[in-house]
């Protein structure tokens, strides 16, 4: 068997939860190297809570470095309640967006999946759910997280003023709407993009800009427009009639945390943060659970790998072009759940409760 040259990944376990997740990562991707030849480099560095307690900042320069050097960056979770008092700058969320923001990561790719296996987790009717497969395309670098000025300011009468500025161009906006209608073709070839269209003028612009890419590029993809309040009460009633959504920073933050709910567990789902591609045909890209820390379970045993080990099948499939690979880890994790192992968040009757590393193990098994 010819072996590839080596490709460099580096793992940010971070804080809570993070170390025990990417710890089953780190396994199956030991055991790719040993079993299918792929001799992946592997780095491993601290960011978020975790370095702030060594370094006094949530990410040094050198772990920055090794990020761009990388071909993927799959990180576990930052943050929790110990850090909540420290100055903004030095928050361990303040590396993620750090991370998204330098290394241009603009599209952020969250697949909102319900296994056949878990309709019943759910905690809509299994009719509702059964079958459900959306794909969230946010905006990442841009909107109100990123817009200038932002602060807080001292005003009249003792009062202080909070601001932030939501902000768009039409580039930035082409940009992400681009992904999601290739992503579409792929799919089953309809988009529908969310904003508030009838309150902010930067959601008028966002619509403008769409439409115009669609009728010069995307006339073969079905394309609608939904304000993203209607969005989010349209995901509890009929979540099925999705495709892709595409929207911005903000509302992309919260319809798809909203999405991943119908699925019955944060514990299951990805994401993919992908930068615009050089003339290689290389990209940035980053990929987490979509779960945070959960510190009140930390260091328990109980979390749930699969978000990650599913973000290292995203990172096979959109940054080292190794399809083949991820539908074999994708299968394997269907496997497990087939069989009835569950980690305490998806646990119901009848089925048998697994630790997380008796997951990660469960699912190397299948592989081989």
């Amino acid at each position: 068997m010819i072996k590839l040259k080596k490709r460099k990944i580096l793992l940010l376990p971070g804080d809570g939860i993070g170390p025990e997740v990417i710890s089953e990562v780190k396994k199956i991707i030991e055991w790719f190297n040993k079993n299918k030849s792929l001799d992946f480099e592997i780095d491993e560095d601290l960011v978020g809570g975790s370095s702030y307690e060594k370094n006094g900042t949530p990410i040094t320069d050198e772990v920055f470095y090794k990020a761009i050097e990388s071909e993927a960056v799959i990180l576990g979770a930052v943050g929790g309640p110990k850090w909540d008092n420290l100055e903004f700058s030095k928050k361990p969320e303040r590396a993620l967006l750090k991370l998204r923001k330098e290394l241009k990561l603009f599209a952020n790719l969250r697949p909102a999946i319900c296994f056949k296996q878990l309709v019943n987790a759910s905690t809509l009717k299994p009719e509702l759910v059964s079958g459900l497969d959306i794909l969230f395309v946010r905006e990442l670098t841009g909107g109100i997280y990123f817009g200038e000025p932002r602060g807080i300011i001292p005003i009249d009468n003792g009062e202080r003023k909070g601001i932030n500025t939501h902000i768009y161009t039409s580039s930035e906006i082409q940009r992400v709407a681009r992904v999601a209608f290739d992503l579409a073709r792929k799919r089953n070839n309809k988009v529908t993009s969310c904003e508030k269209s009838n309150v902010m003028e930067s959601g008028q612009l966002w619509k403008e800009e769409v439409n115009s890419l669609h009728e010069k590029e995307y006339k073969d993809v079905e394309l609608n427009h939904m304000l993203a309040d209607n969005c989010a009460m349209q995901l509890v009633r009929n979540p099925k009639q999705f495709d892709v959504i595409v929207t911005d920073n903000l509302f992309g933050d919260m319809l798809s945390d909203e999405a991943a709910m119908l699925t019955g567990s944060l514990g299951l789902l990805p994401s993919a943060s992908l930068g615009t591609k050089d003339k290689n045909g290389n990209m940035r890209s980053l990929y987490e659970p979509v779960h945070g820390s959960a510190p009140d379970i930390a260091g328990k045993g109980i979390s749930n790998p699969i978000a990650s080990i599913l973000s290292f099948s995203m990172a096979l499939r959109y940054s080292l072009n190794l399809d083949k690979e991820a539908d074999f880890l994708d299968k394997a994790v269907q496997k497990v759940l087939d069989d009835g192992l569950r980690t305490k968040d998806i646990l119901s009757k009848g089925m048998k409760e697994v630790s997380t590393s008796e997951m990660g193990n469960a699912i190397i098994s299948k592989l081989q």
